[in-house]
């Protein structure tokens, strides 16, 4: 009705009108998340946007021009400003754009299941009162009295966590007596990364594993599957055609011998759970392994058991790689009989020797039983077996041993290296022994350092046993430590006419060892080829007074002297000098039984100079004034 008062040209600007209230209507509505009523527009609304509109002719006829309006076009505006009636929620905050919203709260966090109160960290006494332990449950009041202060004042839970309880120990000192204060407060982390909600309650504590027992014990197969004895179980996989087969050991990877089956391994006795010898445990590459265990022997088993046997150790072929038809034998280096009274003799000639049941009067030996066995295995870079050798050590044990002791070894060592210990970087270290080394040749400036099995065998002297017979113990040498004066000795008994000339070359080799050394390296990691870093040993003959046709060596000993190198701080020792002098005696007269004394000694000499603290020279200043510095005055 209206509209037909405003005439024909007023009604599309009137629509227009009307189109655009409504575009913002629904908007706002989107923006706001609320669904709005039908909008009613009443006359004087209309009215007013007449008034507050002046259309004039140029800009109705305008507006028509640029905007048909097809009834279709109204009918489709008219649909879809149409919402339907819907209940009012609230609305959220309004929220910046780019701002993280806050996390929805799952629940508040589960009680520790860890009591901070019950905790004690220097409760270190059981059913003792610890000194100054505020916490201790073992503590009364008439001890808390004299305590001094609280050693742990705060305990704490999880300190992870944002919000914990902790538990405040102090003591009163004012009050008559005193007497401990003990608080129960919440800590706030303040920590930007801590954790807020936990939501796993297991996370709290450790889980305490359940014992099986004869009422859970077939849940708790269940759900662990279950399991299955079988001897296939123990026995390794075999190895397919198509699988590769391996060209080298790996270290670990047990050393395989010649078999019937694949499980054929080179065995190294050992204790397990008690001090009894297991012989299950197999000799793995690279791993140098020394046991000591005993073994139930009867003497009625003598020349039956094969762990007595030397057999049962030198008759395994090793595989030179795992899994191939190449066999490395063990050859017998060298074999040490041990007698009752413990004295050790070599034996010539490396046959099998089988352990024998042999009586003597009332009782009954077994003799040649193993009591050591050392194996050495030479191997290459690329992880072949090379060579093996093996060193046994021979004994008797009679019928009242029941248990045997006896001990096991293997060492690896590569093929075409030569290892050398050291004994200090760069200064000798107290109680390491000392670096030897000798001249190949005559007139060649190059030393070579001395290869033996055992690391400390290279300057050695004399073993001193309880029997002091040095037959007995030839071949026992101990090394020269650095730092430690030592005196050894032992006694040679003479029976029979002895050529004097074949006895003091025996003695001189029982005073000299097997390879007396040339050089001496002056610091603990001299080198091979620094030949100005190697002192050579000065050798002196001394020889008696009294004359006579033969003179017998009977003592030996060597001086070292040594001296502070480097830096006060940190002084290095460095040795100079090494002295071994000979000395001889007349041979004694001949009877039917003689006794010689043979000793060998080792001193340490300190010949450091006096330490005197050096300054640096005071630094010169040369410095030049202009020329023109005292100008106009000069």
């Amino acid at each position: 009705m209206l509209c037909l008062a405003m005439g024909p040209r007023a009604f599309p600007h009137l629509l227009l009108m009307l189109l655009s209230c409504c575009a913002s209507a629904s908007t706002q509505a989107v923006a706001t998340s609320v669904v709005a009523t039908p909008a009613v527009v009443t006359p004087a609304m209309m009215e007013e946007d007449l008034n507050s509109t002046e259309a004039t002719p140029a800009m109705m006829e305008e507006d028509l021009n640029s905007t048909e309006a097809t009834p279709a076009m109204m009918e489709e505006d008219l649909n879809s400003t149409e919402a339907t009636p819907a209940t009012l929620k609230p609305s959220p905050s309004p929220r910046t754009p780019g701002t993280p919203r806050a996390p929805e709260l799952s629940g508040p966090r589960p009680t520790p299941v860890t009591d901070v109160a019950a905790l004690c960290v220097c409760d270190l006494l059981p059913a003792q009162c610890d000194v100054n332990c505020c916490c201790d449950p073992d503590c009364s009041t008439m001890e808390f009295s004299v305590f001094s202060t609280c050693s742990v004042p705060l305990v704490t839970g999880d300190r992870q966590f944002c919000s914990q309880k902790a538990v405040v120990y102090s003591m009163n000192l004012t009050a008559d007596p005193p007497h401990r204060v003990f608080k129960l407060i919440d800590q706030i982390n303040p920590s930007v990364f801590c954790i807020h909600i936990s939501n796993y309650k297991p996370a709290l504590s450790f889980a305490n594993p359940e014992v099986p027992n004869e009422n859970n014990f077939d849940r708790l197969m269940q759900a662990s599957g279950g399991f299955t004895l079988s001897a296939e179980s123990d026995v390794l996989p075999t190895a397919t055609s198509d699988d590769p087969q391996p060209t080298k050991y790996e270290y670990g990877v047990p050393l395989q011998t010649a078999g019937p089956s694949s499980d054929s391994f080179l065995r190294l006795p050992s204790p397990l759970t008690s001090s009894l010898c297991a012989d299950q445990n197999p000799a793995a590459f690279l791993v140098n392994q020394a046991f000591e265990c005993s073994r139930r022997v009867n003497i009625e088993d003598c020349e039956g058991m094969e762990a007595l046997s030397m057999a049962h150790y030198s008759s395994p072929a090793i595989l030179r790689v795992p899994n191939s038809a190449t066999q490395v034998s063990i050859r017998i280096q060298s074999i040490m009989y041990q007698s009752l009274n413990y004295s050790l003799t070599r034996v010539e000639g490396h046959g099998i020797l089988q352990p024998s049941l042999v009586s003597s009067g009332q009782d009954r030996l077994c003799s040649n039983a193993v009591l050591e066995v050392k194996y050495i295995l030479l191997y290459t870079a690329t992880g072949q077996i090379q060579e093996a050798s093996l060193s046994l050590v021979l004994g008797t044990f009679s019928s009242t041993v029941t248990l045997l002791r006896q001990k096991f070894e293997i060492h690896f060592i590569q093929h075409g290296t030569k290892p050398v210990p050291r004994s200090g970087n760069p200064g000798y270290r107290v109680g390491l022994p000392l670096l030897a080394g000798f001249q190949p040749q005559k007139g060649e400036m190059c030393i070579q350092e001395t290869q033996t099995m055992n690391r400390q065998g290279q300057f050695t002297i004399l073993r001193s046993t309880v029997e002091q017979d040095c037959l007995a113990s030839e071949g026992l040498r101990d090394p020269v430590l650095f730092g430690y004066n030592v005196q050894s000795g032992c006694q040679l008994r003479l029976t029979g006419t002895i050529p004097c000339g074949l006895l003091a070359q025996r003695i001189q080799g029982l005073l000299r060892g097997q390879a007396f050394p040339d050089y001496v390296a002056a610091f603990g990691n001299s080198r091979a080829q620094d030949v100005q870093d190697w002192v050579s040993v000065r050798y002196v003959a001394h020889s008696s007074n009294m004359k006579g046709p033969c003179q017998l060596p009977v003592a030996l000993g060597i001086e070292v002297k040594w001296t502070k190198y480097g830096s006060l701080l940190n002084p290095q020792a460095r040795i100079v000098n090494v002295t071994a002098q000979l000395i001889s005696i007349p041979e004694p007269l001949p009877g039917p039984e003689r006794t010689i004394v043979i000793s060998t000694t080792v001193t340490f000499v300190d010949v450091s100079a006096p330490a005197e603290a050096g300054f640096r020279a005071p630094p010169t200043i040369n410095a030049r004034l202009p020329f023109s510095f005292f100008f106009p005055f000069a």
